[in-house]
C-alpha cells in the first residue's frame, strides 16, 4: 500500500520540491500551507490527482492542525510519514520587528513542528514512521539580533526530545538543517545573498527523502548541509 506522508508549508519552495519528490516515489502526499491559491497552483503544476491533497491551514494553529490530520487519516486511513517544513524569518533584527510578527514566527517555527508531532504521534507509532523536521544552520550559530535563529534553535531542541520520546516505539526522527538555500524563504528578507553560494531546494529536498527512505530499524538523527563554500 502507498504510504502517507505530510507536508507543511508545501506550496512552495523547499516544501514543494520534497512533495514532488515524495509523489514521484508514490506517496499519497497532503501538503498544507496558508494560501489557497499557492496550494492550487502547486496541485495543477504536480498533476497527481488523487495521489495528492491540498489543505489550507495555519501551522501554528492547533485546531488546523488536528483537522489537517484528521483530513488526511480520514482519507487515506494512515499516516506514515511527517515533514515538519513551515516557518519563515522576518528582515532585520529584534530590535526592529513588530512584537507580533515575532509572536507569528515564534508560533509558526516552534509551536507548529510541536503541534504536528503531537496529533500525528498516534498514527506513527502504530505505523513505525518517521517525522523529518527542517531546521536551519541558524539552529546551530548565532548572529546578533536574530530572532529567527533563536527559533531554530528551539527546533532543534524539539527535535531530540521527541527522539528520546519515541524511540521506544521505533519512529524515526530526523532534524534537517540547511545552510543557504535559494527559495521563496529570502523573499521578505530581500532576496538570496548574491555573494553567498546556495543550494538549491531540490538539493534539500534529496536530503528528506534520503531520511525518509532508510530501511527499517536504521534512523539518521541530524543532518546539516551546506553549499560548498558556506563559512556560517
Amino acid at each position: 500500500m502507498a504510504p502517507v506522508t505530510v507536508v507543511t508549508g508545501g506550496s512552495s519552495g523547499i516544501g514543494a520540491a520534497t512533495a514532488r519528490g515524495l509523489l514521484k516515489q508514490g506517496h499519497r502526499v497532503a501538503v498544507t500551507g496558508r494560501d489557497a491559491a499557492r496550494l492550487a497552483a502547486f496541485a495543477a503544476s504536480a498533476g497527481a490527482g488523487e495521489q495528492l491533497l491540498t489543505i489550507v491551514g495555519d501551522a501554528g494553529d492547533a485546531s488546523a492542525v488536528a483537522a489537517t490530520v484528521r483530513q488526511v487519516v480520514d482519507t487515506w486511513g494512515r499516516l506514515d510519514t511527517v515533514i515538519a517544513n513551515a516557518g519563515f524569518s522576518l528582515p532585520g533584527t529584534l530590535e526592529d520587528h513588530d512584537p507580533e510578527a515575532m509572536r507569528s514566527m515564534v508560533l509558526t517555527n516552534v509551536l507548529g513542528p510541536a503541534l504536528l508531532v503531537r496529533e500525528t504521534l498516534p498514527y506513527l507509532r502504530e505505523s513505525k514512521g518517521r517525522i523529518v523536521v527542517v531546521g536551519s544552520v541558524a539552529g546551530i550559530r548565532n548572529t546578533p539580533g536574530n530572532m529567527y535563529s533563536v527559533t531554530k534553535w528551539a527546533v532543534h531542541a524539539l527535535v531530540e526530545n521527541v527522539r528520546l520520546l519515541v524511540a521506544k516505539d521505533r519512529v524515526g526522527v530526523t532534524l534537517v538543517a540547511p545552510g543557504v538555500v535559494d527559495s521563496p524563504f529570502w523573499d521578505e528578507r530581500g532576496g538570496t545573498p548574491q555573494a553567498a553560494p546556495a543550494l538549491t531546494v531540490e538539493q534539500i529536498a534529496d536530503t528528506i527523502l534520503f531520511a525518509v527512505n532508510q530501511p527499517e530499524g536504521v534512523d539518521v538523527s541530524q543532518l546539516v548541509v551546506r553549499p560548498t563554500g558556506q563559512l556560517g
